[in-house]
């Protein structure tokens, strides 16, 4: 297995201890700080795995999968606590994951047909966008100013996740037909 790929499977390693360490009281004050850490560090594996990958033409089938796997249950993770803990609107996460699964369908589909469907660049905007949303979150800053740019990030990353989704489904409609 190459170093891509490992950096991605630690992605996913990663994720239970950020879950633990955001939703539970473990050390204390110091919790949401380890979570953020744990987070920005499975995140810059995102980045750096997928540099290594193109770098080192070593981009694999397996990484064209799991690195946006890996992603979406990071993001979703993340969310998903946010919205147990009472601090994102419920129908948001739905729209997030909802999307999720259609372009995870997507790419199921036209595995099946010998396809492998890559992460479009809308999907990565979406992604960055999401995680930066979701490391403000993390820091819970209280001042108007943080609390907006909290906001913003919310207002940009579910329209970059909507966007996202219909630049998929309009560049990957031909997976649709081969199911006729």
């Amino acid at each position: 297995m190459n170093t891509p790929n490992k950096l991605t499977i630690a992605r996913v390693i990663m994720i239970p201890f950020f879950v633990a360490f955001l939703m539970y009281d473990i050390t204390g004050a110091a919790d949401k700080w380890i979570a953020l850490v744990i987070f920005v560090a499975a995140s810059l594996t995102d980045t750096l795995d997928g540099y290594l990958a193109r770098k080192n033409n070593l981009v694999t089938n397996f990484g064209k999968f799991m690195d946006p796997l890996a992603d979406k249950l990071l993001v979703c993770s993340a969310l998903i606590c946010f919205t147990a803990m009472g601090k994102l609107a419920a129908w948001i996460t739905i729209v997030i994951i909802a999307r999720e699964f259609i372009i995870s369908g997507f790419r199921l589909v036209a595995a099946d047909n010998g396809i492998v469907i890559a992460a479009s660049y809308w999907g990565k905007f979406k992604t960055v966008s999401q995680m930066i949303l979701i490391i403000l979150m993390i820091m819970d800053i209280q001042n108007t100013i943080f609390q907006t740019l909290i906001t913003v990030f919310l207002v940009i990353a579910v329209a970059l996740t909507i966007i996202s989704l219909v630049d998929y489904i309009v560049k990957n409609r031909k997976v649709l037909s081969m199911q006729d």
